[in-house]
C-alpha cells in the first residue's frame, strides 16, 4: 500500500530542492526564466515528474527544456543527498500546460463577452417579430383568436369545433395542430 502522505511530502521537498538548484547552482546559459510549479511522485517513490513553466518565446522554452534534461542527473543527486532516501526517484521534467490552458480559456471567455455585447447592441430598440407573449392563454376560451384562421373542412361537428368550423386546441382559442384532434 502506497503512503500518499509520504509521497506528498517528498513532492514538496523536490519542488523546493529543484527550484533552489535552478536559481543558484545550475549555470547553463540555455536555462531561461524557469518556474517550478509542481512535482508528482509515484506511490512507490521511484519516479518523480517535475512540472515547470518558462517565461519567453518557443525557442527559449525549447532551450530551457534541453538545459533541464541535461541537468536532471545533478538535480537527482542533490535530491538524494538532501532527502536521505535509500532509493532516489528518477526525475523527469514536463512543461506545465495549466497556464496555457487558463490563458486560452480567458481568451474564449473574452470572445464570448464581446459576442454577447454585439448581440445586446443589436437587440436594443428591437421589437418581437410576432406576438410579444405567444404562450399566453386567453381568459375567455369562447373568444376567437385574432387573425384570419381558415375553417377546418374536416370539422363537421367534431368535439372541440366552434362556429365557423375552427377546431380549438388544448390552449383555448388557438387552433389544434394539423393532424391532431382537439383535446389530444
Amino acid at each position: 500500500m502506497a503512503d500518499t502522505a509520504r509521497a506528498r511530502r517528498l513532492s514538496e521537498a523536490i519542488v523546493q530542492i529543484v527550484a533552489e538548484m535552478l536559481e543558484r547552482r545550475i549555470k547553463d546559459p540555455r536555462l531561461g526564466f524557469v518556474t517550478v510549479t509542481e512535482a508528482r511522485v509515484t506511490g512507490d517513490l521511484r519516479e518523480a515528474t517535475v512540472f515547470y513553466t518558462v517565461y519567453g518565446s518557443d525557442t527559449e522554452r525549447a532551450e530551457s527544456a534541453a538545459a533541464l534534461a541535461s541537468a536532471a542527473g545533478r538535480i537527482r543527486s542533490e535530491v538524494g543527498r538532501q532527502t536521505g532516501l535509500k532509493h532516489t526517484p528518477s526525475i523527469a521534467f514536463e512543461p506545465d500546460t495549466v497556464p496555457d490552458a487558463a490563458r486560452n480559456i480567458e481568451e474564449l471567455v473574452e470572445r464570448a463577452r464581446v459576442a454577447d455585447a454585439a448581440v445586446a447592441a443589436a437587440r436594443e430598440g428591437a421589437s418581437p417579430a410576432g406576438d410579444p407573449d405567444p404562450y399566453r392563454v386567453r381568459a375567455d376560451p369562447d373568444e376567437e383568436p385574432d387573425g384570419d384562421l381558415e375553417a377546418d373542412s374536416s370539422a363537421d361537428g367534431a368535439e372541440g369545433s366552434r362556429p365557423g368550423g375552427v377546431q380549438h386546441g388544448p390552449l383555448g382559442g388557438y387552433p389544434a395542430p394539423e393532424g391532431r384532434p382537439a383535446g389530444a
